[in-house]
């Protein structure tokens, strides 16, 4: 799955504040990616309606709620153990309910049910807006399941609660699902085909993140590049739309540049790219408006054709190199990061030089660097055997990580000396007497707070540079407050 997985919020509970008229309470914890993050934010939205308000004390929980990832198997051995301790939890409050949501739980809804029986409710990705009926079930003492994929889903009519949020950031979904078949993932099978959410509803949604106070919008979706809508329907589906469907059909970089205009204000990202949809209109809008930021998350996987093609990466290496060479003509100071996986089934010394080429080639600014874990239910789970030692996985991404960190280090230190605008997001986790935030290229900056305050935007002198980080002094207010 080609989303970022930020270790530093695994198993993050969330909060928001509650309704009085609220008698339960609902501890919801997270893993994943940030897909499955805004998809808490759905489910929290859904149940505050139901009489639940959310909290981080498990002690104080009716229900408890664990929204799963299925990308690696460490992910899974980590919520398998959270979910024995919840029934531990049970003995002392036999009427708590332990719910199982997301990717994880649609994969494994019997062995979890019927074989384990360490949950009482299973929900898959589509299956949120039943959660009412489900708990109706459980509360009656019955197991309650729901993981049929839908066509059309795509909670557009939700306005998502925003949780454990700092007010100035939040993700906005626009796709769900995915088409692609990468012999490695789980996604198309756990959260089923792709399909666009109407634009109107992401205007409106955007509209009142900006009326609340927010600064900053990630653009959502397994697969960014593919949003396509046509008036609703599965992507796969568009080729049988009507001539006027297909006239006036929206594709991503009209999105972008529709809600780039509607918010001229809103800083704008996205995540994540695929190299075979993306397309160099996307970097063309984005080169047109100050406002959408200069950065693209384009996962490589591989610098190896062969291994590209045994992923069904449905690119080459050099099309890929095409890809990242035109990016950086149309809009130069754009920042580029990627996914790879090392030690894919097959995977010889010829093929990861050829990934330490790629990483020569492109110098990406930052990345997200595994080791293959074998997930059951995919191509590659069923047809190949994972035949590289893992004493070798391990050495070739040592050496994936050193090259990239060299590489972090001669891009962040490109900067130095530039004047750049960085939106605060918060307190330095090192000092906490410096902000952090984050400049357009979505590289971290810190700098002493002076007076200003989280949802500035301050334009910093960068005067030095970590691999990852980079340090300034304020200068003054941006035009964009």
């Amino acid at each position: 799955m080609e989303k970022t997985i930020d270790e530093n919020v695994q198993g993050t509970t969330l909060v928001v504040e509650g309704k009085e008229v609220n008698k339960r309470n609902l501890y919801i914890e997270s893993y994943g990616c940030a897909m499955n993050f805004a998809d808490s934010e759905i489910v929290a939205s859904i149940l505050a309606t139901e009489g639940f308000n959310t909290t981080q004390t498990l002690e104080d929980a009716d229900l408890v709620l664990v929204n799963t990832c299925s990308i690696r198997d460490k992910a899974e051995q980590t919520i398998r153990k959270r979910l024995t301790e919840y029934n531990k939890v049970k003995k002392t409050r036999p009427h708590l309910k332990v719910g199982v949501l997301g990717c994880m739980a649609e994969r494994l809804k019997d062995k979890l049910l019927d074989e384990e029986k360490i949950v009482d409710m299973v929900v898959g990705p589509d299956a949120y807006k039943d959660l009412p009926n489900l708990i109706k079930e459980v509360d009656s003492g019955r197991d309650a399941v729901n993981v049929i994929l839908s066509k059309d889903e795509t909670y557009g009519d939700i306005a998502p609660v925003r949780l454990n949020t700092n007010g100035v950031t939040a993700f906005v979904s626009i796709t769900r699902g995915c088409d692609n078949m990468c012999t490695f993932c789980v996604v198309p099978f756990t959260r089923g085909r792709e399909r666009s959410r109407d634009p109107q509803s992401i205007l409106v949604e955007v509209k009142e993140l900006s009326e609340n106070g927010f600064k900053e919008i990630t653009l959502l979706g397994q697969n960014v590049d593919s949003y396509l809508w046509y008036g609703g329907g599965l992507k796969k589906n568009f080729e049988n739309a009507s001539d006027m469907q297909k006239a006036t059909a929206i594709g991503f970089s009209k999105l972008l540049e529709m809600v780039a205009l509607a918010n001229p204000k809103m800083r704008i990202r996205f995540s994540t790219s695929n190299p075979q949809d993306m397309t160099l209109e996307v970097i063309r809008t984005m080169a047109k408006h100050k406002n959408i930021c200069n950065h693209v998350h384009l996962p490589v996987q591989s610098g190896s054709n062969r291994i590209l093609k045994a992923m069904n990466r449905l690119h080459t290496i050099e099309e890929y190199f095409e890809l990242t060479d035109e990016i950086r003509k149309i809009l130069p100071g754009c920042s580029i990061s990627q996914d790879i996986i090392t030690g894919f089934p097959t995977e010889t010394e010829e093929d990861h030089a050829a990934t330490l080429k790629a990483l020569e080639h492109v110098k990406y600014d930052f990345g997200f660097m595994y080791s293959y874990s074998e997930r059951p239910g995919t191509m590659a789970g069923r047809k190949m055997e994972d035949d590289v030692p893992e004493a070798t996985k391990k050495r070739r991404l040592s050496e994936i990580i050193a090259l990239q960190r060299s590489h972090c280090q001669f891009r962040t230190e490109k900067h130095v000396g530039q004047i750049q605008e960085v939106l605060i997001e918060g307190t330095s986790k090192k000092s906490e007497h410096e902000w952090k935030g984050r400049n357009t290229q979505s590289t971290v900056v810190v700098f002493p707070k002076e007076n200003y305050k989280v949802g500035d935007f301050v334009n910093v002198q960068i005067n030095d540079c970590t691999s990852a980080t980079l340090k300034g002094v304020a200068v003054g207010y941006s035009d964009n407050n």
